[in-house]
């Protein structure tokens, strides 16, 4: 399924975002920058794509970590998922955060983050008495491991 998602550019220079094959669940979002930023072990930089979304009511876009850069160079979102509503119109920017030992670069028009946009629930919260009993029951993190 395709769909259209209007983007403007706050800056000219600033990339649309490209997904990498015809299969690719996640459009990469290029950094803009001025010069080389250099982001130290352990810190986090706001980089700016110089885009700002018009995401589809009902929907909502998802920036994500790209993988090789978050396994080769420590490199990864600070919120390890970001999210952008519906009715957002701000510049996308992507909260890198260095996970590894050494201080990293990131170079303008670098690839910094992935963007997926898929549709969401909005979830009506209704209070309750009971719970349905399930066979996982109230098992906590990793309850349902290998056995």
């Amino acid at each position: 399924m395709t769909g259209s998602v209007l983007v403007k550019r706050l800056d000219p220079r600033a990339r649309l975002p490209v997904y990498g094959s015809p299969d690719a669940a996640g459009a990469d979002l290029y950094a803009l920058t001025a010069g080389p930023v250099a982001i130290s072990p352990g810190r986090t930089a706001l980089i700016h794509t110089g885009l700002a979304l018009a995401i589809p009511r009902g929907y909502v876009g998802l920036v994500c970590a790209r993988s090789g850069l978050a396994s080769k160079e420590g490199l990864a979102p600070a919120n390890k998922v970001g999210v952008i509503d519906a009715d957002y119109r701000g510049e996308l920017m992507v909260a890198l955060h260095n996970h590894s030992g050494e201080e990293r670069v990131v170079e303008d028009g670098q690839r910094v983050a992935q963007l997926v946009v898929v549709p969401y629930l909005s979830a009506r919260f209704a209070p309750t008495e009971e719970l349905e009993d399930t066979r996982r029951g109230s098992g906590g993190f990793g309850s349902t491991g290998a056995r």
